[in-house]
């Protein structure tokens, strides 16, 4: 049986084995607050190497120490950070995966001692700090710290770099009109709103050859907030600038209660894959091999990310071809086991 979810895919010369991606999640367990990987970090994610995954993306990682979400967030706003990804990259590859790095700055959603920035100065909830309105000097620094972070990335040898513009963090906030109140040219008109990520996109690129990818939340589940028809707009200028894919999940930048249920989200992803003619990612509950099969079948998505279901099985890539009928190929050393 031939299956889409175990066929290859090449985007921009990099060539993943499968579809299956491991959306980053934060692990939250870097020390000292330096921002450097740790022995978990190189268990966590060559696991999953091994366990077959296509593509690995290392969590939310900061282009400033301010702009973690908290003081255990892993950092790479310091060329003293590079060593450690580029080994961590190493171990990944000696399993077949392809290496990725999601870019991130919190914004208003950094837990953190001292100042922090945000597009306007909203708190997220009643219980969370007020940011400060950043000026353009400020939006200017970071935009250079992202370019700075892909600078380091593509040093250390990562196959794929994913901005992340999503759930409540720093350019999120500035995409949302919800969480973005500015007067000037980075508030207002929609094409003000993007004019952050624009820059990022375009500071990136002059730094960066290989696949780029965006995580957006393609919907923030309030009545004057922004929905996946918005997002197609945006997708297009993405595409234009020459993005490779959007990463759709959906939510946080407001608190807001969120009806879930399984692949949830799916349905954003092939709205904007539609709607703007790029290469999208599905997540959100994706559990099973016939699901995430069905969503690529039906051309809802071009990779399927998995988040939870991999932090409970490393081994899903195999666990899902058992499921769908095909045999894949594992670890020369658990041959015995693996059929």
């Amino acid at each position: 049986m031939t299956t889409k979810l175990f066929s290859p895919i090449t985007i921009k010369g990099v060539t993943l084995k499968n579809r299956i991606v491991m959306a980053p999640m934060c692990m939250y367990s870097s020390h000292n607050e330096d921002g450097h990987l740790q022995n978990w970090h190189r268990t966590h994610y060559t696991s999953r190497a091994v366990g077959q995954v296509g593509l690995i993306i290392v969590e939310a990682t900061a282009v400033t120490p301010q702009g973690r979400i908290s003081p255990q967030d892993l950092g790479i706003w310091s060329d003293e950070h590079t060593d450690g990804f580029k080994e961590l990259v190493n171990l990944m590859k000696e399993h077949g995966a392809k290496t990725g790095i999601q870019l991130a700055h919190a914004g208003r959603k950094a837990v953190l001692e001292g100042e922090i920035l945000a597009p306007s100065a909203i708190a997220f909830n009643e219980k969370s700090q007020t940011p400060k309105e950043m000026t353009i000097a400020e939006i200017k620094e970071t935009v250079e710290a992202f370019k700075k972070g892909a600078e380091r990335a593509a040093k250390a040898g990562f196959d794929v770099i994913e901005i992340h513009g999503a759930h409540g963090y720093l350019i999120n906030e500035f995409l949302s009109p919800l969480s973005n109140k500015r007067t000037d040219e980075y508030g207002g008109t929609a094409e003000n709103r993007y004019r952050l990520l624009r820059e990022v996109i375009e500071a990136v690129k002059t730094v960066w050859t290989g696949p780029l990818f965006v995580r957006v939340s393609a919907h923030d589940y309030h009545e004057d907030g922004l929905t996946p028809e918005d997002y197609i707009v945006f997708a297009g200028w993405m595409e234009e600038q020459g993005v490779d894919l959007v990463d759709v999940s959906s939510g946080a930048v407001v608190p807001a209660h969120i009806h879930v249920y399984p692949g949830y989200q799916v349905k954003y992803s092939e709205t904007i894959k539609n709607g703007a003619g790029i290469p999208t990612g599905a997540v959100g509950l994706i559990t099973t091999g016939i699901q995430a099969e069905e969503i690529l079948q039906n051309d809802r998505a071009d990779l399927v990310f998995l988040a939870r279901e991999l932090l409970r099985d490393p081994y899903w890539p195999r666990t899902a071809a058992k499921e769908l009928g095909v045999t894949i190929e594992g670890p020369k050393q658990y041959e015995r086991g693996w059929v």
